[in-house]
């Protein structure tokens, strides 16, 4: 058996630099619309996805406290999760919502709902979503977004002409 062991530069990110999918509203926590934003992981590993979000929302301002999510969505993840020198707590509910997930912030005054675009979303319909995610006017429900996305037609190529 092999173990590969690889040290990543804070400055690098936690995947190389890879950026993370993530969109947020600059009014996020207002509670001025169904979503704060968007969120699209490369799979369902809250180990693995969850650090690189919370640096990336910490870049942005939003020092996140605590995450929770649905249970059934994901695969088991740490109930505290050490980020960037500080503790994050998560938890699972079986009532959420598998489509979004939530953040609090600023000693548990703010908080933002973001949706989870699927994993195995194609790459358009989740840059549609974490655009759509971040305007007024928004459907409440995860899949009613997704479904928009998804509808806005593919560009269209002229077919050639044979000369």
């Amino acid at each position: 058996m092999t173990t590969i062991t690889r040290a990543v530069a804070a400055s690098e990110g936690f995947r190389g630099g890879i950026d993370v999918r993530v969109s947020l509203r600059d009014d996020a926590g207002a509670g001025r619309s169904a979503f704060d934003g968007a969120w699209f992981p490369r799979s369902r590993d809250l180990a693995v996805e969850l650090p690189e979000l919370i640096a990336a929302l910490e870049r942005r301002g939003v020092r996140v406290e605590r995450f929770t999510y649905a249970l059934e969505a994901w695969q088991p993840a740490p109930r505290k999760l050490e980020v960037l020198g500080r503790t994050v707590r998560t938890g699972g509910f079986r009532s959420m919502d598998p489509g979004v997930v939530c953040l609090t912030w600023g000693g548990g005054t703010r908080r933002a709902d973001l949706l989870v675009v699927p994993p195995e979303t194609d790459v358009l319909t989740g840059a549609r979503a974490l655009r759509l995610c971040t305007r007024r006017g928004l459907p409440s429900s995860p899949q009613m977004v997704l479904a928009a996305a998804r509808s806005t037609p593919l560009p269209q190529v002229p077919a050639s002409r044979a000369v």
